[in-house]
């Protein structure tokens, strides 16, 4: 049976978001032209016109199609019916697979966010917040205490995002370290970072040395 048209509509398409997410990584939005992603995609620049106005409309379909895959495995999370601290780790393992799965993808999303118009940027950051939103939830489900003091649930959901956003800076997923560890790693980090982020006492107790000695006068 031949193949629908809207699967292979779907597919050039595809080839094409691939190709650029590919140049864009590496180059940067500006560093690569629709020539360029024609060339990497062994398809016609005819064509990619066929299916996009612009290069920003790439650029767009390169981001939303990452971070709508992000929220999509967030939601999926949430609705398993598990303790919070189990969701965050099988949360943090789809989002470490999704990450090296789509390294070029997410290096765009970091790199080359101003790139867009304002109105397609703020719906891209829309769903990043959306995303800090539900981390946050589980943060709090938790460790409640974390409402008792005010941005500190909002902290830990950042600090969170801080540990894995980055990685694909300096991650080898071919290393001796894998994506899945890596993911544990960060979660224990974070779990075991939340008494302390909800009640202040690593604050109280650890008292950086420039501190001490300003304090000292010396």
């Amino acid at each position: 049976m031949a193949r629908t048209q809207a699967a292979e509509y779907d597919e050039r398409k595809e080839a094409i978001v691939e190709a650029a997410a590919a140049l864009f990584a590496t180059r940067g939005f500006n560093g690569a032209s629709v020539a360029d992603i024609a060339q990497r995609g062994k398809i016609s620049k005819s064509l990619i016109y066929h299916y996009y106005e612009s290069k920003e409309d790439i650029l767009y379909d390169v981001m939303i199609s990452h971070v709508r895959a992000l929220e999509e495995a967030a939601r999926e999370v949430v609705a398993i019916a598990d303790a919070p601290d189990r969701k965050l780790r099988e949360l943090t393992h789809r989002f470490m697979a999704l990450y090296v799965g789509a390294a070029n993808r997410h290096k765009v999303l970091i790199n080359d966010l101003d790139n867009l118009p304002k109105g397609r940027r703020s719906e891209i950051v829309a769903v990043q917040r959306r995303l800090i939103e539900i981390v946050q939830k589980l943060l709090v489900e938790i460790e409640p205490s974390l409402k008792r003091r005010s941005g500190a649930a909002f902290t830990a959901a950042m600090l969170y995002f801080g540990q894995i956003n980055w990685t694909h800076t300096w991650f080898n997923p071919r290393g001796p370290i894998s994506a899945g560890a890596l993911a544990e790693m960060a979660v224990d980090v974070v779990l075991g970072g939340l008494r302390k982020a909800a009640d202040g006492t690593g604050a109280r107790v650890f008292r950086p040395a420039f501190m001490r000695r300003r304090t000292s006068g010396s």
